[in-house]
């Protein structure tokens, strides 16, 4: 058995499962279960694997704290680590799973560590990567950035999360927009220091409805301030919930794209577009009582992230998707140039 960093490991037993405490800085579990040969379980503070891009790239999906944490999930799970073997088989690359949160259910600063460990270790299983993602909330104490490097420093068997991503949407919160961007910006600008030169996901508005469609949302988003804290750009492009032109998912996707990149004043900047949600095609499917995407909207997804450059796309999320929407999403992605090399 060998323990690295800040770790106490409790039992020489099997299945990765309880949290006994929790800190940005040590992250401890205990193994539980029928005795292992050898069992390695470290937070990777002291010599972490250095993460990449990579993820970002090709296709993704998403999963999040109502798909499969108990905490959350108003009936059955809907997403388990078994499903990366499906997720695998339609083509995914990438699984972006909602790591943490911020309300009176969480009881940890990491959503469920004995599921996380095993998403982590299926993705090992099936070849897929996983980005962790966490939705501030913009406290005024340390809560979001040690929630952030908590995730950031998760490991299981030497397995971390191959990337990190901050959902920057929360403006319930009673603040004025100055004083949300001034907090943004700092916790960006701390998480990055921390990070060092790892990759960071910016999970955002769609700029048309910040810049045209609700000016009242966050007036004045700090995109100038943020641009060189992040390397890769995340829009929620949710053309489903839009009318009009702009709920042409093509049109939708690349005004999107088009008007990030000039409000971050770089026309090269890496773009991971999200659209749906979900995407209905009379198959079975988890219905989120949302206006959901069609089958038919995924041709001019797709189209779109290609005229724009996109490294990488995905639907929020995989659990409202039907199964004849994953197979043709796959095939589309495959046949296209999105995440190939030079995008």
């Amino acid at each position: 058995m060998i323990l690295t960093g800040s770790v106490l490991l409790l039992g020489v037993l099997g299945v990765l499962g309880v949290v006994v405490s929790d800190t940005p800085d040590r992250y401890v579990l205990r193994v539980v279960g029928e005795p292992l040969a050898s069992v390695e379980v470290r937070l990777m503070v002291d010599a972490p694997v250095s993460r990449t891009l990579d993820p970002y790239r090709g296709l993704g999906t998403w999963v999040d704290s109502y798909d499969f944490d108990p905490a959350y999930v108003p009936g059955g799970i809907t997403v388990a680590p078994a499903d990366l073997v499906d997720m695998a088989d339609h083509g995914v690359r990438t699984v972006f799973i909602q790591s943490s949160r911020s309300d009176r259910r969480a009881t940890g600063l990491v959503s469920d560590p004995w599921l996380l460990a095993e998403f982590l270790l299926a993705a090992d299983r099936t070849g897929l990567a996983v980005v962790a993602w966490y939705l501030p909330k913009w406290t005024h104490d340390d809560e979001d950035l040690d929630r952030l490097l908590a995730i950031d420093r998760f490991s299981v068997l030497g397995r971390r999360f191959d990337g990190l991503a901050m959902d920057i949407e929360w403006n319930r919160d009673g603040l004025g927009a100055i004083e949300r961007s001034r907090r943004l910006v700092n916790l960006s600008d701390r998480l990055r220091r921390t990070v060092g030169d790892d990759p960071l996901g910016a999970i955002v508005m769609p700029p048309v409805i910040t810049d045209e469609i609700n000016l009242a949302f966050w007036p004045g988003f700090p995109w100038a301030e943020l641009a060189p804290l992040y390397d890769v750009w995340l829009p929620m492009a949710y053309w489903s919930f839009r009318t009009e032109e702009h709920a042409e998912p093509g049109f939708y996707v690349s005004q999107n794209i088009r008007r990030l990149r000039a409000n971050l004043g770089d026309p090269e900047a890496m773009v991971h577009a999200i659209g749906g949600i979900g995407a209905a095609d009379g198959s079975a499917i988890v219905d989120p009582g949302e206006p959901l995407a069609t089958i038919d909207d995924l041709a001019p997804f797709v189209a779109a992230l290609v005229a724009e450059g996109a490294v990488g796309g995905s639907i929020y999320d995989w659990a409202t998707m039907g199964s004849r929407s994953r197979s043709l999403l796959a095939d589309l992605m495959a046949g296209s140039t999105v995440g190939a090399a030079g995008h």
